[in-house]
């Protein structure tokens, strides 16, 4: 059988997918870990909500970014489509694996093993999106790997992922929640174009054709993810968190032995020392 390897381009329109791809990885990182910081000033029974919301954040966000990213993708004599069962799944993979480091770290002890584990699982949800997403790629031609760097990918998104985790849960401020969302972004473009640097492909075919996947073949795969990002964007700005809530995130000793609020209440002034002459008693 004919089978030529054949030359393929990931940056078919320059740095403009590369850079798309990026921001929307860190817009769904954003969103997720400000939904994981959230949950962490609940109290448990209360958390659940905020992690699940987070995880479908993070994980629409790897899902978005790929398939960004692959609109850049080019095979030079072959035409790629799309198994949408297959794309969808991806995203329903992502979405799971990362939401069980997300829950991970919202419920288990705070300590490193945690940590470590949270964003193991997480960095390897950010890989099973892209590699299951490559896998629902339809063309004349065979996909290689080499698991060197298939290897090499995987480790850049869990490590990328625990530090970007360890900000979030243990970093208090703005900056540092810019810097998690980067970090994590950085994981996820970097796991991504570091896995296609995995890739050659082998044609079946002698035959010249397209040579990429159309816009309008990938747009109907993002729509719904787009969608998601838009309501979790929308939720989390209703819910504004307040700066007492970071500082007894970041110092638990603060908090009400039921879980509620410290010596401070939620309005951030401090309760009287002794009932004044007008107080109700």
């Amino acid at each position: 059988m004919y089978a030529a390897e054949v030359p393929v381009e990931d940056l078919t329109y320059g740095l403009v997918t590369l850079v798309l791809a990026f921001l929307m990885a860190v817009v769904g990182s954003a969103l997720g870990l400000r939904c994981t910081v959230r949950a962490l000033t609940l109290d448990r029974g209360r958390r659940a909500g905020w992690l699940a919301l987070g995880a479908i954040s993070i994980g629409t966000g790897i899902f978005t970014m790929h398939f960004i990213a692959m609109m850049g993708f080019t095979v030079a004599t072959l035409s790629i489509t799309y198994d949408l069962a297959i794309t969808y799944a991806s995203l329903g993979v992502a979405i799971g694996v990362v939401g069980i480091g997300v829950f991970l770290v919202g419920y288990a002890p705070r300590g490193n093993l945690t940590l470590a584990t949270g964003g193991l699982i997480t960095g390897l949800g950010v890989a099973c999106m892209h590699y299951l997403g490559m896998a629902g790629m339809q063309m004349s031609g065979t996909l290689h790997y080499d698991p060197v760097v298939v290897a090499l990918s995987v480790v850049i998104a869990v490590v990328a992922a625990t530090v970007a985790l360890w900000f979030a849960i243990s970093v208090r401020g703005f900056a540092a929640s810019l810097g998690a969302s980067a970090i994590m972004g950085v994981a996820v473009t970097g796991m991504h174009y570091t896995g296609m640097a995995a890739v050659s492909v082998h044609s079946h075919s002698e035959v010249v054709t397209g040579g990429h996947a159309r816009i309008e073949i990938l747009m109907p795969a993002l729509v719904v993810p787009l969608l998601l990002l838009v309501f979790a964007g929308l939720f989390v700005g209703l819910d504004p968190m307040t700066t007492q809530d970071i500082h007894q995130r970041i110092n638990p000793a603060d908090r009400a032995p039921g879980g509620g609020p410290g010596p401070s209440d939620r309005s951030g002034t401090t309760p009287r020392a002794a009932a004044g002459p007008g107080a109700v008693r």
